[in-house]
This record gives C-alpha cells, structure tokens and sequence, in this order.
C-alpha cells in the first residue's frame, strides 16, 4: 500500500463500500462502448471498482488504490497497481483508453492524459464532469462549499480537448431519473439520499469540507424538505425522466498523418 494517496482523495481510508452506491449505470456504458468503437483491446485508467468496464473487450485494467481494486467484481481482470502518470506499457499498446470519473483526481493531469495518448493508438474516451454546468447543480443552495471544491476539482473540457489533442468530439450525457452511479447529479429528483451518511461517503468532495460544514449541509437540506421549500423550487425534478446536467464524454481520436 502507497504511504500517500496517488491522487487527492484518500480510497484507502474513505473508500469501503464505494462500489455498493457507484453502480454503473447502463445508459452510459452504452455510450462509452459506442465511443470505444472497433478496439479490441482496453486500457482502464483510474478503474476504480470497474465500472464502465465492456466485457466484450480484452482489458487491462490501471488503479492505485488496493481499497478500489479489491471491490472489482470477480469476472474483471485483475486490476495492475498503477497511476496514470507513469503507465508501464510500450506505446501504441492499446486500442483504445478509457479513464471514466478519474481525471480531476490525479496529481499531474498532463503527464497523465500524455501517457494514455501515447500507448493508445486509437481513440481516447474521457467520462468527466464539466465544472461550468456543475455549478448550476441545486445542492449549492444547501451545499455550496462542498459544491464549490467539487467543480474547482474539475478540468475544463477545453482544457482536456487542448491536452489530448486530435481530433475532439464531445457528448453530452442526460442523467436518467433512478440512475444507478450514485454521484451528486445522480439524486436530481431525490433529495433525501444525501442525508445518507453512505451515499455521502461515495461522493469523494464531501470529504474536503469539515466534518461541522457538512452538519450544516445537511441541516439545510433536511430543513428545505421538511418545510416543503425544496419541493416548491424544485419538486418538478421529482417526476422528470432525464437531467441535463454536467456529465459529459470527451473523445479524442489521433490526426491521420499526410
């Protein structure tokens, strides 16, 4: 076990029971496979707990934390201890990266995105949050400095674009209602999840903010829906189907060369 996180949050500490509320949800890895395209071979950086993981594809799979690689399921390949920083592979390894709710996370986010470009010859599929429609989020009335740390952990999608180079393609994906990746977006119409010590626990921004700036969150939350004012501004989230939020897909592929 590394004496200090690989990236800035602690999944050694923080990180049991992570894998029970951030279930993949389908709808997404529909999209992630269809922008991975004709690859036969993977390379998952930051793989977490495997979400997003395609099945049909022969996969290697990247992730620091022994907390997050020991709650992959068992059909997954075993995760290789690793940061993106300093992948050990020979370039133009894979077909295809993904790197799914990672990227804000690493110490040292050019050399990272540099190393997966350089050992995938195809395309490079980024799933992250983009920190400008972050903001719009409801929790910041109840939140705001958590909510004000998470989208200032954010890389701008310009930023990601400007860093993978190639050609840029990026997607937008609407968040359905009673989606299974329990992140902050997720709970749109379901406010009352984030009075849940475990759904908090999974979202790793609650973790930057005092254990007494959470209270109040909390507090504020619980207040806004027990007098009904939460409902009165944004109850119609309730019955919504999707959200469109700031989940987004950036897909770099290479130039072709002249």
């Amino acid at each position: 076990m590394r004496q200090e996180p690989a990236g800035d949050f602690d999944y050694e500490r923080s990180g049991d029971g992570y894998a029970q509320i951030r279930r993949p949800e389908p709808a997404f890895a529909t999209r992630i496979r269809r922008a991975l395209g004709g690859a036969s071979t993977l390379l998952n950086v930051g793989a977490g707990s495997g979400s997003y993981e395609p099945t049909d594809l022969t996969v290697t799979a990247v992730e620091p934390s022994a907390s997050m690689r020991s709650q992959r399921p068992l059909h997954l390949t075993e995760a290789i201890d690793a940061v993106a920083e300093e992948l050990p592979f020979d370039d133009d390894s894979f077909d295809a990266a993904l790197a799914s709710v990672t990227v804000h996370q690493w110490r040292d986010l050019p050399a990272g995105l540099a190393e997966i470009r350089r050992v995938t010859t195809g395309p490079v599929v980024i799933m992250t949050f983009d920190p400008v429609a972050l903001e719009r989020f409801w929790l910041t009335d109840y939140a705001p400095e958590m909510m004000r740390i998470e989208s200032g952990r954010m890389p701008s999608i310009d930023l990601l674009g400007q860093l993978l180079g190639g050609q840029i393609a990026l997607e937008h994906l609407p968040i359905p209602h009673g989606c299974s990746d329990g992140f902050a977006e997720a709970f749109f119409g379901r406010p009352e999840a984030f009075l849940s010590d475990d759904v908090r626990r999974s979202q790793s921004a609650w973790g930057f903010v005092s254990p007494e700036e959470e209270r109040r969150s909390v507090l504020a939350l619980t207040s806004a829906l027990e007098d009904g004012s939460w409902d009165a501004r944004h109850g119609a989230l309730r019955e919504a189907a999707t959200y469109d939020g700031s989940l987004r897909l950036v897909i770099s592929t290479r130039r072709l060369s002249l």
